[in-house]
C-alpha cells in the first residue's frame, strides 16, 4: 500500500510527509514510507499562545453549535473510513480490520460528543436557606494537551479532542513519533470540518510533533490546564508529578497487565475466542490485552491443548492480507521486550509454545513473532510487568476467592474478565471483593471496550477516564453557585453574626 496514494486520498499536503528532519517508519516492512518536520520551541510557543487565544473565543459559543463541528467532522471521517484505516495499519501494523474499527471508534466518539453537547448538564441543590436556589454548573477549563501513544494512533486522540472541543476547550496534540502521519491525517481532516463550519477560532486543534522533550515541555506549562496522556506507566510517573507541582489536573491511561479467570461452568468456545482475539489481537501491543490466564483446574487439561492448536493454526503476516490475524510489533525495541520476557519466563523451566520471529516475505525488515503461550506453575508469583507483545501466561487454579487473590495480585489495574455461568461467581467477580480494575466484564474478553462506557484503570494504570459516561467532566471545571432571591442574609448552618 502506497503512502502517497493514502494520503492523497486523504486530501493530505504531500509536502508535510515528505520533507522534514523526522524519519517514519512502516513496521510492515521495516522501511521508510515519510519524512515530517517536528516542531520547534519557538513554534511550540506560538501554538500555545494561539491555543489560549482560541479557547478565550471558543467557551463563549453555545455548546450546542460547538457540536456542529464535530457532527461534521464525524461525517467527514465516515467518507475517509477505508483511507485513514489503511494508513493506520501502514504506519502501526495493526490489521486493516483493526485499523477500520479504530476509525470507527472515532466515529462513534463523534456522535457521542455531538449528542453530549445538549446534554453538558448541572444539578440543582436543595438548599437549608429560605428563598435561596443552589445548583452546580459546568465550564470550560482551557487549553487541554493530548499526548497519545503508537498503538491507538487516531482513536485516544478522537476520544480526547472530540470531547474537549464541545466542552468548549482548544487542542494541543502530541502523538507518538513512531506514528505522526496518521495525527497529520487527523489534523488535515479536523481542518476540513473547520473550514465547513464558520466561525471557528485559528488554532482550535494543533498538532506538535515531536519527540520527549515537545512531551515535557507541554506537561510543564502552566497555561495548559488538563493534560490527558497514554503511554506506559513509566512515562505516567514522569508526568504526574510535574502536572501536580503547578496544580493541574492529568487524565492518566497507563499500562494493563489484564487477566481473564474461565471458570468450569464457562462456554468454552466463548472463552476461547476471547482469549484468542485478547491476547494476540494488535500483536499484544493494546493497553487492554489479556496477559494473564487463570484457568480451573477442572477444565485446563481440556482448554490449554485447545488454546495451543488454535495458536499454532494463526496466521502471521502483511496486516493488509485479509487472513492475517497477527501483524507486526512496531518495531526492533519491541521484539527485544518480548524476547526478554520470554527469557526470564524460562527460568522457572515453564512450558512454551510460540513467541519465536517469523520471516515473512518481502517484509524482512518487520518484526513479526508467533504469538507466545507460557504455562506458569500454580505456585508461580504473578508476571508483575506489562510487556507490550502477544505473550500469554497460563496459571491453575482450584477456588475462585484464590483466583480472584492473585488476579489482584499486580500492581496494574485496567481491565479484566471471566468467563463463567454461575451467576454467584459473576457477582463476586464484580463486586467489592471481585476485580479491582476499572473494567470488569462477565462473559466477554478484556479487550474491545465500547465507547459508551468510561475507559480507564486504577493503580498504576492511572485512575483516568476517557471516552464515554460522564468523562467529559475531566475536561471542565465545576462551578457550586448560590442565589438568594430573599431581602434577608441568613447564614449558613444557622450562624449569627450580628454588628
Amino acid at each position: 500500500m502506497n503512502i502517497n496514494t493514502i494520503a492523497t486520498a486523504l486530501g493530505i499536503d504531500l509536502d508535510l510527509i515528505n520533507h522534514g528532519d523526522l524519519t517514519v517508519f512502516s513496521p510492515i516492512e521495516g522501511n521508510p514510507i515519510g519524512q515530517v518536520t517536528t516542531v520547534s520551541p519557538q513554534c511550540m510557543e506560538q501554538s500555545i499562545i494561539a491555543a489560549e487565544e482560541a479557547f478565550v473565543q471558543w467557551r463563549q459559543v453555545p455548546a450546542p453549535k460547538r457540536g456542529e463541528l464535530i457532527r461534521v467532522f464525524g461525517q467527514i471521517l465516515r467518507d475517509n473510513k477505508e483511507a485513514l484505516g489503511a494508513l493506520v495499519t501502514l504506519e502501526c501494523g495493526k490489521i486493516y480490520q483493526e485499523g477500520l474499527g479504530e476509525v470507527q471508534e472515532m466515529i462513534d466518539i463523534c456522535d457521542f460528543s455531538v449528542g453530549l453537547s445538549r446534554q453538558l448538564y448541572g444539578l440543582t441543590i436543595a438548599s437549608e436557606r429560605l428563598e435561596h436556589r443552589m445548583f452546580e454548573s459546568w465550564q470550560p477549563m482551557g487549553p487541554v494537551g493530548i499526548i497519545s501513544a503508537f498503538n491507538f494512533p487516531v482513536a485516544v486522540w478522537a476520544w480526547n479532542a472530540t470531547l474537549a472541543i464541545i466542552c468548549g476547550n482548544s487542542v494541543l496534540w502530541k502523538p507518538s513519533d513512531k506514528t505522526p502521519i496518521t495525527a497529520i491525517a487527523c489534523q488535515t481532516l479536523l481542518q476540513k470540518a473547520i473550514a465547513i463550519v464558520a466561525d471557528i477560532p485559528q488554532g482550535l486543534s494543533q498538532l506538535l510533533i515531536g519527540g520527549a522533550d515537545v512531551g515535557e515541555r507541554l506537561v510543564a506549562d502552566k497555561r495548559i490546564p488538563v493534560i490527558s496522556a497514554t503511554g506506559s506507566t513509566a512515562m505516567g510517573r514522569a508526568i504526574a508529578p510535574v502536572v501536580a507541582e503547578r496544580f493541574g489536573r492529568s487524565i492518566l491511561e497507563l499500562g494493563g497487565n489484564n487477566a481473564m479467570i474461565i471458570a468450569p461452568s464457562a462456554n468454552l468456545d466463548m472463552a476461547l475466542r476471547a482469549i484468542v482475539f485478547g491476547a494476540v489481537g494488535s500483536a499484544g501491543q493494546r493497553c487492554t490485552t489479556t496477559r494473564r490466564l487463570l484457568i480451573h483446574n477442572e477444565i485446563y487439561a481440556s482448554l490449554v491443548p485447545a488454546l495451543q492448536r488454535i495458536y499454532g493454526q494463526l496466521t502471521v503476516g502483511n496486516p493488509f492480507l485479509k487472513e492475517t490475524l497477527v501483524g507486526p510489533l512496531i518495531d526492533k525495541e519491541a521484539f527485544d521486550n518480548m524476547q526478554y520476557a520470554l527469557k526470564q519466563a524460562e527460568y522457572t523451566g515453564n512450558n512454551r509454545v510460540g513467541g519465536q520471529r517469523i520471516n515473512i516475505p518481502d517484509c524482512n525488515n518487520g518484526y513479526y513473532v508467533a504469538p507466545a503461550l507460557i504455562e506458569m506453575p500454580a505456585t508461580a508469583p504473578m508476571i508483575q510487568t506489562e510487556t507490550f507483545a502477544p505473550i500469554l501466561y497460563l496459571y491453575p487454579y482450584t477456588d475462585l476467592h484464590e483466583a480472584i487473590a492473585q488476579h489482584n495480585d499486580v500492581p496494574q489495574g485496567l481491565s479484566s474478565a471471566i468467563f463463567t455461568n454461575d451467576i454467584r461467581e459473576s457477582e463476586m467477580f464484580l463486586s467489592a471483593v471481585g476485580s479491582d480494575c476499572g473494567i470488569a466484564n462477565v462473559n466477554i474478553g478484556t479487550s474491545g471496550a465500547e465507547i459508551g462506557g468510561a475507559f480507564g484503570g486504577e493503580k498504576e494504570t492511572g485512575g483516568g477516564r476517557e471516552s464515554g459516561s460522564d468523562a467529559w467532566k475531566g475536561y471542565m471545571r465545576r462551578v457550586t453557585s448560590t442565589l438568594n432571591y430573599s431581602s434577608e442574609l441568613p447564614l449558613a448552618q444557622g450562624i449569627e453574626f450580628t454588628f
